[in-house]
C-alpha cells in the first residue's frame, strides 16, 4: 500500500468530518521515498528539526526543507503548490504565558478537505458568548449548513446573558401562518444543535450536542444565509475552540509553519538564538536518535491507520517532549481504560532515554501498552502536556484510577487534567522506599514484617491507625520527617483507604506483589533511543502473541473444577483462564469461613457477621471478622475486605453469604464483562458517528474504511471466520460491480 491510499479515520475527538491528512513529506518525494535508509536529504531535515546534543545547528537553512511536517489536501490537482502549511499546538489555560510552544498532532486522518474547526463536542469552552457562537457559525458554514438563535436566556432582572441555543436553520417547521407563503420550504425539522452555558469561571461551555442532521448540506444556499453574512472574517481566525475535554482547557491553534521560531522563519536570527539556548528544556537526544525518531514516525504512518503522535517544540524551535500510541493500544483503551499505571522508572533511574510509559491491565490481567512518552524535564509544565495530549488521543475519556509514583509535580498534573480521577501511589513502591530509607533500623526484619502488616493486613481505618501507632513507637520513628510524608499522604497509598476505587487486579496495588517496568528486559540504563525504537515493536508483538495464546486456551481449554460448588462451574464459562484460577482460590476458601451471625437488618438489607480462620485449626487467635451486607431485594452484596472492588469478582466472604442465603447463581453484575472471554473485543478504531454526507467521497471512503477494518478484525479470530469474512467481500463486490455496471 502506497502513502497516497494510507487513509485512516478520523479521531472522534477532533472530528468526524475534520478529514485532515497530516503527512510528513519531503519536497514532493513520494511516501516510498521517504523510507531510503540512505536519504541524505531526509537526514539533514532530521538534524534540523531535533538538535543532535553537541551538534549546532546550521546557520542557514533551506525554508523548503523546514517544512517537515506538513498538513495537506489529497487534491491531485493542487500539487501541493496550494497546499496551506500549518502546525497543530496545544497550549495550556495561560493565554498570557511567555511560554509559545509549537506541538505537532498527527492523528492520520486522511481526507482530502482541509477542516480548520472540529465539531463541537460537551466540555468545549470559550472565553465569550461572541466567541462562541463565531466558532459554530465558522463550523457550520466549512459543513455546509447555516446557524440561527433557537432562544436565549438571561440572569433575572438583568440583561446578562446567561445561556443559548444555537440550531441549524433548518430546524423545526413552518408555522401554519408560514405555510401558507410562497417563500420555498427549507426547514426539515432538523435537530443538530449545541447548548450553551455560562460557568462560574465566566467562560462559556458547550453542555449537550446533537451533531446529525437529517437533510443534504448545500453550501451555496448556507454561505448565503444572514449568519454567514454577518461573519467577521477576521473573527474566523480568531474563534478557534477550546477542546475541553476534562473540564480543562487543550487547545488546538493552526499556526503558519513559517511562523515557529526556528522552523525556517525568515524572520528568526539563527545566529543569535543558537547562543543562548537552554539546554536543560529540551530532549537530551545522541547521535542517530533524531533520524531514528524520524524513521519510526514516517514507517509507522504508512501501516498503521489510526497512530497518534505529538511533538512538543521549545520556543527556539527544538525537541522537547514527544508522545506517541498505536491504534492497537487507542482501541484497546475503549475496553481496559477503567484503570492505568503511568511508569516513570527510566525518569526515575537516570536511563539514557527519557521514556514514560502508560500501562493498563487486559482480560487476562496481562499488562498492556496505552502510550509512551519522552520527556526533557519532570517539571509540572512538562507532566500537564504530556496528560493532556494522552487524554486528547483517548477521545478525552479519562481513567476512573491512575497509579503513578511519588512526585509532586505529577500530582499536581494529575489534579489539574484528571480532576474526577482517583489518583493513587503505588503501593509496592512506597513500600519499597521506606524500606530503603529504614535500612539502617535496628530489628530491620521485624520492622519489614510489621509494616507489612500493618499496611496490608488492616480491613478498617481504625485498625490501620492503632496498627500504625503502634509501629512508629515501637521503632522510634515518629520524628522521621520521610516516614511523617507518607503518613500525610497514606489515602494514596494504603489499600484501607481505598476500597471504594477500582483497581481491577493491577499488580501494584496487592498485598506483597509488584510488576515489572512494562519493557523489562528489553530496556536497561544504557539502552539508546535508537536500540529501544528496535526493539519496541518486538515487545508488543510477543505480548499481542500472548494475548492471542491466552484468548485461544480460555477459549478452547476446559479448566479443571476444584470444588463442587456451583459457583465455580458458573464463572469457568465466562472468565478468562489467568483470572478464573484466581476466583477459583476464593471459591476453596469459602470453606475458611464459619460461624455466620446475623448483626442487623433494615428492611431488605441484612449485615452479617463472617468469621474466617487463618491456620490450619480454628483458634480464637487465628480468626478474624468481616462484615458483609446482603441486599435481598435486589440481590446486591458488599463484603468490608472489598475483593470487588480491588479485583473485580467476588470474595470468599460474599460467597459464602450468597450461598447461605440460597443464592444459586453469582448475580451478573458481579460479572464483569472485562473479564470475560466471550466478550467480542475489536481492536480497529473507535467507528465514531454514522453521521455520512452523501455528497462527500471522502466521507464515504472514511466510513467505509472502518466497517471494512471491523470485518477484517473479526474475520482474524479463527479460519472459519476467515472464510465467511473473505466470501461476504467477494459477494459484497460482486453487487457493487453489478451497480456499476448498471450506470455504464
Amino acid at each position: 500500500m502506497t502513502g497516497e491510499n494510507t487513509f485512516s479515520p478520523s479521531d472522534q475527538v477532533f472530528s468526524a468530518n475534520s478529514n485532515l491528512h497530516i503527512t510528513i513529506q519531503e519536497g514532493s518525494q513520494s511516501s516510498e521515498q521517504l523510507l531510503e535508509n540512505e536519504n541524505n536529504d531526509l537526514e539533514n531535515d532530521c538534524e534540523q528539526l531535533f538538535e543532535i546534543e553537541g551538534n549546532e545547528p546550521q546557520s542557514e537553512r533551506d525554508d523548503t526543507s523546514d517544512q517537515l511536517f506538513d498538513i495537506q489536501s489529497n487534491d491531485h490537482e493542487n500539487d501541493g503548490g496550494d497546499i496551506n502549511e500549518h502546525l497543530f499546538e496545544i497550549e495550556g489555560n495561560d493565554h498570557e504565558s511567555s511560554r509559545d510552544d509549537r506541538t505537532i498532532i498527527d492523528y492520520q486522518n486522511g481526507g482530502s478537505q482541509e477542516k480548520a474547526y472540529p465539531p463541537p463536542v460537551v466540555g468545549l469552552e470559550f472565553d465569550s458568548y461572541d466567541d462562541a457562537y463565531n466558532y459554530y457559525n465558522c463550523y457550520a458554514k466549512e459543513l455546509g449548513f447555516a446557524i440561527r438563535v433557537k432562544s436565549s436566556w438571561t440572569k433575572r432582572n438583568s440583561k446578562e446573558k446567561r445561556g443559548a441555543v444555537l440550531c441549524c436553520n433548518c430546524e423545526g417547521f413552518k408555522t401554519i401562518k408560514e405555510a401558507n407563503s410562497r417563500k420555498k420550504e427549507t426547514r426539515t425539522g432538523c435537530l443538530a444543535m449545541i447548548r450553551l452555558r455560562l460557568v462560574e469561571s465566566n467562560r462559556w461551555r458547550v453542555d449537550e450536542v446533537k451533531l446529525e442532521h437529517n437533510h443534504l448540506f448545500d453550501p451555496e444556499r448556507a454561505q448565503n444565509s444572514k449568519s454567514h453574512k454577518r461573519m467577521d472574517s477576521g473573527a474566523k481566525r480568531k474563534m478557534e475552540p477550546t477542546v475541553d475535554v476534562e473540564v480543562r482547557t487543550i487547545k488546538l491553534y493552526r499556526t503558519p509553519v513559517v511562523d515557529a521560531v526556528g522552523y525556517g522563519s525568515s524572520n528568526s536570527n539563527e545566529g543569535e538564538t543558537n547562543n543562548h539556548v537552554d539546554r536543560s528544556k529540551r530532549l537530551k537526544l545522541k547521535n542517530g536518535d533524531a533520524r531514528a525518531i524520524y524513521k519510526y514516525f514516517c514507517r509507522v504512518q504508512l501501516t498503521d491507520p489510526n497512530f497518534f503522535y505529538v511533538i512538543d517544540l521549545n520556543d527556539e524551535g527544538y525537541l522537547r517532549n514527544v508522545f506517541w500510541i498505536d491504534s492497537r493500544s487507542r482501541a484497546a483503551y475503549t475496553y481496559f481504560g477503567d484503570v492505568v499505571s503511568f511508569e516513570t522508572t527510566c525518569l526515575s533511574n537516570n536511563y539514557a532515554i527519557p521514556l514514560v510509559v502508560f500501562v493498563g491491565v487486559n482480560h487476562h490481567g496481562q499488562t498492556i501498552l496505552l502510550g509512551c512518552g519522552l520527556l526533557a524535564d519532570e517539571t509540572l509544565e512538562t507532566y500537564i502536556w504530556l496528560f493532556r495530549a494522552w487524554l486528547t488521543c483517548m477521545s478525552g475519556r479519562p481513567p476512573q484510577t491512575i497509579i503513578t509514583n511519588q512526585c509532586k509535580a505529577m500530582q499536581s498534573a494529575l489534579a489539574e487534567v484528571f480532576p474526577r480521577a482517583h489518583h493513587r501511589l503505588s503501593s509496592s513502591h512506597v513500600m519499597q522506599s521506606i524500606l530503603e530509607n529504614m535500612g539502617a533500623i535496628q530489628e530491620y526484619e521485624a520492622f519489614q514484617m510489621i509494616l507489612s502488616r500493618t499496611v496490608y493486613d488492616s480491613i478498617k481505618v481504625d485498625e490501620f491507625e492503632l496498627a500504625w501507632e503502634h509501629m512508629i513507637q515501637r521503632f522510634g520513628i515518629r520524628d522521621h520527617e520521610f516516614i511523617q510524608t507518607l503518613y500525610d499522604d497514606r489515602e494514596r497509598w494504603v489499600p484501607v483507604y481505598s476500597k471504594d476505587t477500582v483497581f481491577a487486579v493491577m499488580p501494584n496495588f496487592q498485598k506483597g506483589e509488584s510488576t515489572n517496568p512494562f519493557f523489562d528486559g528489553y530496556v536497561h540504563q544504557q539502552t539508546s533511543l535508537e536500540e529501544f525504537l528496535d526493539v519496541y515493536h518486538v515487545v508488543l508483538e510477543k505480548k499481542r502473541q500472548e494475548e492471542a495464546r491466552n484468548d485461544f486456551e480460555s477459549r478452547e481449554l476446559t479448566p479443571m473444577l476444584r470444588t463442587r460448588c456451583y459457583y465455580e462451574l458458573q464463572l469457568s464459562k465466562f472468565y478468562t483462564k489467568d483470572v478464573f484460577i484466581k476466583f477459583q482460590d476464593e471459591v476453596v476458601l469459602m470453606s475458611s469461613c464459619f460461624s455466620i451471625t446475623q448483626v442487623h437488618t433494615n428492611g431488605p438489607i441484612v449485615t452479617y457477621m463472617i468469621k474466617e480462620r487463618e491456620g490450619e485449626e480454628i483458634m480464637r487467635d487465628n480468626n478474624r471478622n468481616f462484615e458483609v451486607m446482603y441486599d435481598k431485594a435486589g440481590a446486591e452484596v458488599r463484603c468490608m475486605c472489598s475483593c470487588f472492588n480491588l479485583n473485580g469478582y467476588l470474595c470468599r466472604h460474599a460467597l459464602r453469604i450468597l450461598n447461605y442465603n440460597g443464592v444459586e447463581e453469582i448475580p451478573f453484575q458481579y460479572i464483569l464483562s472485562r473479564w470475560r472471554k466471550d466478550f467480542k473485543r475489536l481492536y480497529v478504531p473507535d467507528l465514531g458517528s454514522n453521521n455520512v454526507d452523501i455528497t462527500n467521497p471522502v466521507q464515504w471512503f472514511d466510513h467505509l474504511y472502518r466497517r471494512a477494518m471491523q470485518v477484517v478484525q473479526e474475520g482474524m479470530i479463527s479460519q472459519d471466520h476467515y472464510m465467511v469474512s473473505w466470501q461476504a467481500f467477494k459477494e459484497s463486490l460482486n453487487k457493487v460491480r453489478l451497480v456499476a455496471d448498471k450506470n455504464v
